[in-house]
């Protein structure tokens, strides 16, 4: 399938989303779309894919003029998105998730849809039961059952928003294995991502998007500079490493034992410092989340403490940790961390609490611009959060926290943001620790992990590392550990410490 987008255009209010963009993507290709957050690459896709009209511009498919005005439109043509967030339905089987929406008679046959279903998760190696249930499964697997609806609604061009967000590094390689056969059987793909290393290892091709505009494109080998300075515009410099001293124990878990559906976590033991990052690695659902919840807590422990200032929060609320300076960023920013339809100065009124029998709107006004100057929000104090970027939410979040706290926990303070917002978000992050802050944040990039943390926890399949030095890890030992490959050597030291402990 030929796609060619001839001068589209859109506006939201004052802003311009897209200013007259042109490409063409032939078929057979992976074309990549990069550009910093806000650049205008969601809503160009949302057009293309039906989610979003065009102010004007045309969309031409295989030579022919299309009128896109909805997803189904688009799907009708063949083309399908898949979205940061896949658009499923987690109550439901992964059968009945492939069959909603589709056109046909009123009662499906399911026998031959399950065995579509089937021939196709063989086609691509994907290991998916059609009887089990969406939320089972992980971001990657809840990925790939997308791409099989979409292929089988009848997609012949595929644009994937983001998707390596969230997702670890074998999800990421049977995900770049999967487009990599389907450009090979005719198909066109268009891979937005703000990722160079992605782009750079998967595409054909690479068109740059700034401030809603075309600027560049480049072919292989790309220049990663050259790349980095059309995205921004500038040079942007890598962060050094820095340390900042730690202080006190802020928090301590001890002998610390989890549980969840798919889990358990024995004996965990964990003390971090005031002014330390302690980065949290693993697959999705390997038990990070659950501990870093029970250090908010957001979990209960079966076994076990969970320690502030020698303060026992074990069997606490999470008020009770909110009172005691602790501060949890989910990765679900706009489901968990921020209200839709609410705008920005209504959560920083929210989050300052309530002072008085009456708001006082000019000073909340005046709050909310200069936090928004603070943090470089790129919105309006009047700005619903939702109209927000996901770099500028994020920003957002961190707006929102209180002056003084012992320790920030943060579920991929990072996802889907470009290398300028990630640099800025980890160098307020470090503010804080130079402050006597602890941090503790899970991440599924590797490279976030190793450049940011002090020491690093693995977790694997419900095992825990011991804490390992960041400084002292590689790319490719903390990937094997991921992979349930090196756990030997925990093992025989712990054997050890046994050992010798009983002899004395």
């Amino acid at each position: 399938m030929l796609i060619e987008l001839r001068d589209i255009c859109k506006t939201f209010g004052p802003v311009r989303a897209n200013a007259g963009i042109s490409l063409a993507v032939p078929p057979a290709s992976v074309l990549g779309i990069l550009g910093e957050n806000g650049a205008g690459k969601s809503t160009l896709m949302k057009i293309l894919s039906g989610f979003q009209p065009p102010d004007s511009g045309s969309i031409i498919i295989d030579g022919e003029a299309a009128t896109i005005r909805s997803p189904a439109d688009a799907l009708a043509r063949g083309i399908g998105m898949l979205h940061q967030d896949p658009l499923d339905f987690p109550p439901l089987r992964l059968i009945d998730d492939l069959i909603l929406g589709s056109r046909g008679p009123l009662r499906p046959d399911r026998k031959k849809a399950a065995r579509e279903f089937r021939e196709l998760a063989v086609r691509f190696d994907f290991d998916l039961d059609h009887e089990a249930y969406v939320d089972s499964l992980t971001v990657g697997e809840r990925q790939q059952l997308e791409i099989l609806r979409l292929l089988w609604l009848g997609a012949r061009a595929l644009i994937l928003d983001e998707p390596t967000t969230g997702i670890s590094l074998p999800q990421k390689q049977k995900l770049f294995a999967t487009i990599r056969l389907l450009a090979d059987e005719g198909m066109t793909v268009l891979f937005v991502s703000h990722k160079l290393e992605d782009v750079e290892s998967l595409c054909d091709r690479a068109v740059v998007l700034r401030q809603g505009a075309l600027v560049g494109s480049s072919e292989p080998p790309f220049d990663t500079k050259r790349l980095v300075e059309l995205m921004f515009g500038k040079e942007v410099p890598q962060t050094p490493r820095y340390k900042i001293p730690c202080g006190e124990t802020v928090l301590a878990a001890r002998g610390l034992c989890l549980e969840s559906l798919r889990l358990q976590i024995k004996d965990l033991d964990l003390e971090v410092y005031a002014g330390e990052v302690v980065g949290l690695a693993g697959m999705e659902g390997s038990g990070q989340a659950i501990f870093l919840a029970s250090c908010a807590g957001l979990e209960r422990a079966v076994a076990g403490s969970v320690c502030l200032d020698e303060t026992d929060m074990t069997s606490r609320s999470h008020h009770d940790f909110k009172r005691e300076g602790v501060a949890y960023l989910p990765a679900a920013r706009l489901e968990e961390g921020l209200v839709p339809g609410l705008s920005l100065e209504d959560h920083f009124i929210l989050a300052e609490g309530k002072r008085g029998l009456f708001i006082d709107r000019r000073e909340a006004e005046r709050e909310a611009v200069s936090r928004i100057a603070s943090y470089n929000i790129k919105g309006r104090p009047d700005s619903p959060v939702e109209s927000l970027s996901g770099g500028n939410q994020q920003r957002a979040l961190l707006a929102l926290l209180r002056d003084k706290l012992s320790l920030i926990l943060v579920e991929h303070p990072t996802r889907g943001l470009d290398i300028e917002s990630t640099i800025y978000i980890w160098s307020k992050l470090k503010e804080r620790c130079s402050q006597g802050t602890a941090i503790v944040f899970i991440s599924s990039d590797l490279d976030e992990i190793l450049q940011y943390s002090d020491r690093v926890l693995v977790f694997f399949a419900g095992r825990v590392s011991p804490p390992l030095s960041a400084e002292d890890l590689g790319v490719e030992e903390l990937g094997r550990l991921i992979g349930g490959k090196g756990w030997e050597r925990f093992e025989a030291s712990a054997t050890a410490e046994t050992a010798e402990a009983s002899h004395v």
